[in-house]
């Protein structure tokens, strides 16, 4: 029992630990220019780690009811489906920098007197949304391989669920702390427009250099 408790405690840490990478950072990477500061960041990060918790929780769930394990081609699939988000999310981000770097130039006189922070308004509603569906994508994409680790160290559904619990609980604060410290440098950025655009290209552009590397070989397991 002493064992079993000390892996479950150790899920957080190990959520906290997994919050950081890469894809996971790339894609919220191209999400928090449109936060706010570290608050703004910080709740972006929260919510890509909620939807993220959400989504094994609920694998967990329904896999201990069937008895099974996630099929092969359904983990791939998972998995595919988070490399095809990267390549949105990528383009999307390039095409924000560039409209709002066209808006700046031919402009001027219709912009916000606030406008320096070059951002795009953005309802809350789809600041909320978009980077918890992001979260639910790539905690379907880990579900796999992180159930089937679970299940086999650890006995009863309640320690299983609780472990996955913790693990959420990690990640969600591994993530609103990388993406907090994000958005508090963009906001020091707010007044170097050029900087502020060149940093969500690059994003942009890394995020689809990501989808693209991992696209390839999970089609190939798919053909």
């Amino acid at each position: 029992m002493p064992t079993t408790g000390l892996g479950i405690a150790l899920g957080v840490l190990l959520g906290l630990r997994h919050a950081f990478e890469p894809d996971h950072l790339t894609a919220v990477s191209t999400l928090v220019g449109e936060s706010h500061g570290l608050r703004g960041g910080a709740l972006l990060g929260a919510l890509w780690g909620l939807g993220h918790t959400i989504a094994l929780v609920a694998v967990a769930v329904v896999l201990m009811a069937i008895g099974a394990s996630l099929p092969e081609r359904a983990a791939v699939a998972f998995e595919l489906c988070v490399a095809i988000m990267l390549l949105v999310l990528g383009v999307r981000a390039i095409l924000i920098a560039v409209r709002v770097g066209a808006s700046r130039r031919h402009d001027h006189a219709a912009r916000h007197r606030h406008a320096p922070t070059d951002h795009v308004h953005v309802g809350a509603r789809t600041l909320a949304w978009r980077p918890l569906v992001v979260g639910l994508v790539h905690g379907l994409a880990g579900s796999g391989a992180l159930t089937a680790i679970v299940f086999a160290n650890l006995p009863g559904a309640a320690a299983r669920i609780l472990y996955l619990a913790l693990f959420g609980a990690g990640s969600i604060g591994g993530m609103a702390l990388a993406s907090g410290v994000a958005g508090a440098t963009l906001h020091g950025l707010a007044h170097a427009g050029r900087t502020r655009r060149a940093i969500a290209i690059a994003a942009g552009v890394l995020s689809i250099i990501v989808g693209i590397w991992w696209t390839i070989p999970l089609w190939l397991q798919l053909a």
